[in-house]
Parts: structure tokens; C-alpha cells; sequence
């Protein structure tokens, strides 16, 4: 098990040893800022995307899941009793851990306890940001259920987040609210105090309230608790925002988890121009629910 006071140490040593052998293979970037509404977009061109789509060769096939087991080479260590700290091997962010299920599970089931445990444990161990990827439709490329985290600030010289601007407004706790500045479907709770290890259980009682608040209510498939619409959710220790998604695509642009932060990818340079025009906010709203549902 992963000390408490250590885990930035161990993904940062992790990490320069998996570069150093070829398992961390890094995805080229180049970035501009894209101004809206008063939010400083990053909108990033994938300039090596290619490599992680293109597809392997025979005598390399590609695991079914990567996750079962993880490359020793990219893992951090224990999280908790259920989850492993893995990196994510084409990372386009510097130190992006995945913490991942031990065992499987799909990603469309519901998170619970053990989840948010594993959670509370990293989120006190420096700035950072944890999202989730609800479904194939908010962008999960997985199937075995993971989280992520990802150190904040995500861009030098920026706020924390590009979406900071938004939240500074709302002063409120312990109380759901709709973000008046997205024209879509969400719900924001700020967190009285900041969350520690052992809130998992409060940690999760926030999320199934802004799950039953969006309209996704849990549903029994198969023995497990499974997601009713796909969604995102993003989560630092002093606050928790859900979108419910309705679609992962707009005009070939995906938008994951970090979209709704106000970070964004894509694969060519010229789908920046779809970025400006009308704008990332529209694009966030082509993929998201309306607000009226």
C-alpha cells in the first residue's frame, strides 16, 4: 500500500523510469487559448495522436484490457484494498494517473464507496483534479472501470482550471446547485470542508444526490448497479460538478471529462477552427442535456 505523504513522489519516479524504458509514451502537444464568456479555453492539437489509434501490428495484438493486468513498468502501487494507482501510458497531461478496479468492473456501473475511498486517499496529496468518464458516450475509452487525476494547475501561469472563473462565483456549500453560466444540464455542490481520507462515504452520498438531482438514477443489470445516461464527473477536494452527456462526438471532435473543465483536444490542427467558431461553450452544450431535462 501506496504511504500516505508519498504518492506524488511515487508517480514522479514512476514516471521517469516507464519514459525511460519506452512503457510512457507520451502524446506530443501543441496549445492555444481560446477565450469565451470569460473563460480561458486550452485547446490542444494531438500532433502524435496517430500512434495511439493506429492499429497494432499482428505480432503485438492488443490487449482486451490493459488494465488486467496493468504494465508493471507503469504502475504507481496499492491505492487501497480494491484499487491500483496506474499511469495512463499515452498521457497527454504530465503525471496522469489512472486508479483503477483490482478487480473488473464495468465502467457504466455506478461508483461506490470503494471507489471514493481510493479517492479521498490521493485527492489530499497535492492539487489536483480526479474526473470520471461515465460510458463510451462521455468519453471512456475503457471498459474496466477507472478514475483519473490529473495535477492542477493544468496549465502554467493559468488558474487551476480555465473553468475556475465560473466556480469562484458560487459561494454556497453543502448545497446543489445548477451552474447559471452552462447553458446545459449540471449539478455543483461545494464541499464546507475539504475532502479527507474516510469521507468516502460522504463523498458518495453527494454524488447518488447529484445523480437522483440530473435524472440518472441507478438500474440493476446483470447483478451490479449500472448508470441509466451517460455522464462526466469532475471532483477536486473542495468541490464536485456532474454533467449528464448525451453524445461524445461534435463534427468529430470528442469531449471527455476535462472538456467540461475547459480543456480540450483534437486531433488535427484544423478542427481548432471548429473550436473558435461558434465556440468551445457550444461545442460543451452540442454534447451535453439540455438544461431543461
Amino acid at each position: 500500500m501506496i504511504e500516505p505523504g508519498t504518492l506524488w513522489q511515487r508517480i514522479t519516479e514512476t514516471s521517469r523510469s516507464a519514459i525511460a524504458c519506452g512503457a510512457l509514451q507520451p502524446i506530443e502537444t501543441e496549445q492555444v487559448i481560446i477565450e469565451q464568456n470569460g473563460i480561458r479555453f486550452q485547446a490542444r492539437w494531438v500532433s502524435s495522436l496517430k500512434r495511439k489509434i493506429q492499429p497494432k501490428r499482428e505480432n503485438s495484438p492488443k490487449p482486451d484490457n490493459p488494465f488486467l493486468p496493468p504494465e508493471p513498468e507503469l504502475t504507481v502501487g496499492e491505492i487501497s484494498h480494491t484499487h491500483l494507482g496506474v499511469l495512463n501510458k499515452f498521457n497527454v497531461i504530465e503525471n496522469h494517473l489512472l486508479i483503477i478496479t483490482k478487480a473488473f468492473a464495468p465502467q457504466e456501473t455506478l461508483l461506490d464507496e470503494n471507489d471514493f475511498d481510493a479517492l479521498c486517499r490521493c485527492l489530499p496529496e497535492f492539487p489536483s483534479l480526479s474526473f470520471y468518464n461515465g460510458g463510451p458516450e462521455a468519453g471512456a475509452s475503457q471498459r474496466h472501470k477507472h478514475l483519473q487525476l490529473v495535477p492542477l494547475p493544468l496549465n502554467d501561469n493559468e488558474p487551476d482550471l480555465p473553468i475556475q472563473p465560473l466556480l469562484e462565483k458560487v459561494t454556497t456549500t453543502e448545497s446543489i446547485i445548477r451552474l447559471p453560466d452552462l447553458e446545459f444540464s449540471n449539478g455543483f455542490v461545494r464541499f464546507a470542508d475539504p475532502l479527507a481520507p474516510g469521507d468516502a462515504s460522504r463523498c458518495n452520498n453527494w454524488y447518488l444526490k447529484l445523480l437522483d438531482t440530473l435524472g440518472i438514477p441507478g438500474r440493476r443489470e446483470n447483478g451490479q448497479t449500472v448508470q441509466s445516461r451517460p455522464y462526466n464527473l469532475l471532483l477536486t477536494r473542495h468541490w464536485m460538478l456532474l454533467i449528464p452527456r448525451s453524445r461524445e462526438f461534435h463534427q468529430e471532435i470528442s469531449v471527455n471529462a476535462l472538456g467540461f473543465a475547459g480543456s480540450l483536444f483534437v486531433r488535427e490542427r484544423a478542427q481548432l477552427d471548429q473550436l473558435r467558431t461558434p465556440g468551445p461553450m457550444e461545442l460543451l452544450q452540442s454534447v451535453a442535456q439540455p438544461a431543461c431535462q
